[in-house]
């Protein structure tokens, strides 16, 4: 997978629970597991807006690239 979700990372640096950041962002928190896991295929950008306005933080601080062994670009 190219693109790594830190939102567990975000979490721990802010001392802040799933279940709180669920219940302010507005989305499950079946969902928002999925998403820190990685086990998503996309998120919108109303949710990651909202996700960084309760985090205090920048979506960079949440997504991070890393390039696969095959990828030329």
């Amino acid at each position: 997978m190219a693109i790594v979700v830190r939102l567990d990372v975000m979490l721990a640096l802010r001392k802040m629970r799933s279940t709180e950041l669920a219940r302010a962002v507005g989305i499950t928190e079946a969902n928002l597991s999925l998403l820190k896991s990685g086990k998503v295929k996309g998120v919108r950008f109303e949710t990651l807006n909202a996700i960084c306005r309760h985090l205090d933080c920048q979506p960079g601080d949440i997504l991070e690239h890393i390039p696969d062994d095959n990828d030329t670009s």
